[in-house]
């Protein structure tokens, strides 16, 4: 019998918090706190307009080795792995897939993705395809990956091969329960060691951010506005105290 291990999740109000944070902005100040390789490479907006912020479930690939994973594993579904990872899923979750960049083996298709989305999914990250892409996106799920295939998961060179481990998806190092940024700009992993501390800094960022991009709408000095010149700092405040 397959078992596979579940995620740890950071609190709800953290994640909530992490929302309003675009992909730039957490790449910015994830550089300034020591993080320069957050951003996951490859994986493009397949749902454009849609951004997500959840914990990560990882699922890797390996290379296929036959005598490690036969064919006749359709025979028997509960032996295919991938469908372990999307067993775990609780709402808000992200799963997140090393498929090495393969590009001709589709790791989910529309059934799985529709069981989680029916489990409160909120998005996948995934080096590599899905097929199905069709049905797929009716489902207003983010995606985010390097292509479609009319493959099934199996079907080409690689096999899934460890659920809730670390993985390297994209080149960036991502860790079960760290959490996944992603909108139009593309995927983040935040390290969840440092997810508090992203969300102190970055948020005022996202403020004063807001503020500068009215006044240049009105016309104001770029010099001035942005990034932020101490000159402007006063009416940046007495504008925050507007707000409430």
């Amino acid at each position: 019998m397959v078992q596979t291990k579940d995620i740890s999740r950071p609190p709800k109000a953290l994640v909530e918090g992490l929302s309003n944070i675009g992909s730039a902005t957490a790449t910015g100040e994830l550089a300034r706190l020591g993080v320069r390789n957050a951003q996951i490479l490859g994986p493009l907006p397949y749902s454009t307009g849609k951004s997500i912020c959840g914990p990560a479930i990882t699922l890797q690939y390996m290379p296929m080795r036959e005598d490690l994973y036969p064919l006749e594993e359709y025979r028997d579904p509960e032996k295919q792995l991938h469908r372990h990872a999307l067993y775990h899923t609780q709402p808000g979750d992200v799963v997140v897939v090393d498929a090495r960049g393969d590009m001709s083996s589709g790791v989910f298709g529309s059934m799985m993705l529709t069981y989680f989305k029916g489990r409160g999914g909120a998005g996948i990250v995934i080096d590599g395809v899905i097929r199905d892409v069709e049905e797929a996106s009716k489902l207003d799920l983010g995606m985010w990956l390097r292509g479609v295939s009319p493959n099934h998961h199996t079907q080409a060179g690689i096999m899934p091969f460890a659920v809730n481990e670390p993985i390297a998806c994209g080149g960036t190092l991502v860790m079960p329960g760290d959490i996944i940024i992603a909108d139009d700009d593309g995927a983040v992993n935040v390290p969840i060691a440092l997810a508090p501390q992203l969300l102190e800094k970055a948020s005022g960022h996202v403020e004063w951010e807001e503020f500068t991009r009215i006044r240049l709408l009105e016309g104001g000095d770029l010099r001035k506005y942005y990034p932020l010149r101490e000159d402007a700092r006063a009416e940046y405040e007495e504008w925050r105290k507007a707000q409430g």
